[in-house]
C-alpha cells in the first residue's frame, strides 16, 4: 500500500473506520465509537474521499463499494461483522465483551449486516454529501 508519507504518519499506531459518508447509520457509529475511545486509537475517513482510496489501493475492496464498514488494523483489512466486532473489542467496557459474537459462524454474522446494511437508508436516512465534524473532533478524520 504507497501511502504518501503525510497519510502514513497519521495513521501510524491507529485503528482507521471507512465508513459511508453520507449513511446515517454510519455517521452514528462514528458519534458512538469517538467517546468510547478515549484514547483515540480510531480515525475515522469516509469511503468516498481519496483518503480511502489511498488506503484501499492494493487491496481486493473497492471504495466505491459503500455497503460495508471496513476496519484497517495493524496492515489487515476487515469489513462487514468482523469490523464492527473488532471496533468493540478496543472500546471502553462493556463494549469487548460483545467480541464474543466472533465465535458465532461468519455466514451467520455476515448474513444478519448484510440485512442491516440493504435496508440501511430506509430505516436511518442519508445526507447529500459526507458529515462534516465538529472543530473538536475533526482531528479523529484523515
Amino acid at each position: 500500500m504507497a501511502l504518501s508519507s503525510e497519510l502514513g504518519g497519521k495513521i501510524e499506531g491507529h485503528s482507521v473506520v471507512l465508513i459511508d459518508g453520507v449513511c446515517h447509520l454510519c455517521q452514528g457509529l462514528v458519534r458512538f465509537i469517538i467517546p468510547r475511545d478515549p484514547k483515540g486509537r480510531f480515525l475515522f475517513a469516509p469511503l468516498q474521499s481519496e483518503t480511502s482510496r489511498q488506503l484501499l489501493q492494493g487491496t481486493s475492496l473497492d471504495p466505491g463499494q459503500l455497503s460495508t464498514v471496513v476496519l484497517l488494523e495493524d496492515g489487515v483489512v476487515y469489513t462487514e461483522s468482523a469490523a464492527a466486532l473488532r471496533i468493540a473489542r478496543r472500546l471502553r467496557f462493556p463494549w469487548p465483551a460483545a467480541y464474543v459474537f466472533i465465535l458465532v459462524p461468519r455466514p451467520l454474522r455476515n448474513a444478519m449486516y448484510k440485512y442491516v446494511a440493504k435496508n440501511r437508508y430506509r430505516w436511518f436516512g442519508r445526507d447529500e454529501q459526507c458529515m462534516i465534524p465538529t472543530p473538536e473532533l475533526r482531528r479523529r478524520f484523515l
